[in-house]
């Protein structure tokens, strides 16, 4: 099912400046597409478009097969949660109500705004204790993960998220990329994203699509733009980044070869089957080693990585 679909899409600011030029695209349900491009492409006033909050000057967009404009705006924004980089937390409700606030809206009652937020405090990694909080006692990490619960609380159908991650330090921002591709994975939400980090784009986008002046120059899974790319926008935008970044969250199983009749030697190295390729790489050239076996969590060995393996990567 297409859950959202721009048509022949354009915009320009009242000074005549076009912001998106002629877009169409299709997003599918269950899909997460990663929206990425430099500053000033379009990404942000694409993302808009789908709730409402802009208007295109030309062009037509649907949700569910649904013009927009044929939607009851609170209807439509009903059906969609929203995360954005600087969170908006209600500084003077405790973390419960925060969460439960979509619901207020809709008039829900006590004992089921309770259940919402317990289950969605857990479900985004904190425990029940936080509910009681307020959120000048969260860390930038945490009040982040409450934006995304709160984004989740009316059940809503499509996630659409401004550079939610773009405030928080390195090392959480890694955290939370984590958290979000098992939300992703556990609810089978439409998530839209926008980011500029092409290393997040290649790590959460089932599809990416990359836009340059307010026109998509391609849209494609991650295989297909960092091997791919269509043009030399494309090529010199993701440049080194986008291959590292794969290597970085490829898991080696998806790479290893079978183990044959003769185990590993207790001096072999091994890596596991979920770590990137790039802990594969790196191991071999340490050991100077062109293969190295690969272990399940029980330390069973279930393959073996060798450096000829990265012949099947799509270059």
């Amino acid at each position: 099912m297409t859950m959202i679909r721009f048509a022949d899409v354009s915009h320009s600011y009242e000074d005549g400046k076009p912001v998106l030029r002629h877009i169409d695209l299709s997003i599918r349900e269950g899909e997460f597409v990663v929206l990425i491009g430099p500053s000033g492409c379009g990404k942000t006033t694409l993302l808009k478009m789908i709730n409402g909050l802009i208007t295109p000057s030309e062009g037509n967009i649907q949700v569910k097969d649904r013009a927009i404009r044929d939607w009851d705006p609170i209807a439509l924004k009903r059906n969609m949660g929203y995360v954005i980089q600087q969170i908006g937390l209600f500084p003077h409700l405790t973390i419960q109500k925060n969460i439960a606030y979509p619901l207020d809206i809709q008039k829900a009652g006590e004992e089921e705004k309770r259940k919402r937020a317990e289950e969605l405090i857990e479900l985004v990694g904190l425990d029940l204790s936080y509910l009681s909080k307020y959120p000048k006692e969260l860390s930038g990490g945490q009040k982040q993960r409450i934006g995304i619960a709160r984004a989740l609380a009316a059940d809503p159908e499509i996630i659409l998220m401004d550079e939610p991650l773009g405030a928080v330090d390195q090392i959480t921002r890694k955290i939370l990329q984590d958290e979000i591709v098992r939300i992703h994975q556990a609810l089978k939400k439409t998530v839209v994203f926008v980011t500029h980090d092409i290393e997040e784009a290649v790590k959460l986008g089932s599809r990416i699509v990359v836009l340059r002046d307010g026109e998509i120059m391609q849209a494609g899974t991650r295989d297909e733009i960092v091997f791919g790319p269509e043009n030399g926008f494309v090529d010199d935008f993701l440049g080194n980044k986008g291959f590292l970044s794969y290597l970085n969250i490829t898991k080696i199983k998806n790479y290893m070869v079978p183990p044959g009749n003769r185990p590993p030697a207790a001096s072999d190295a091994f890596v596991r089957g979920d770590d990137p390729l790039i802990v594969g790489i790196r191991l071999c050239l340490e050991k100077n080693a062109e293969r190295v076996a690969v272990q399940d969590e029980d330390k069973n060995v279930i393959g073996t990585f060798e450096l000829s393996s990265l012949s099947r990567l799509k270059f």
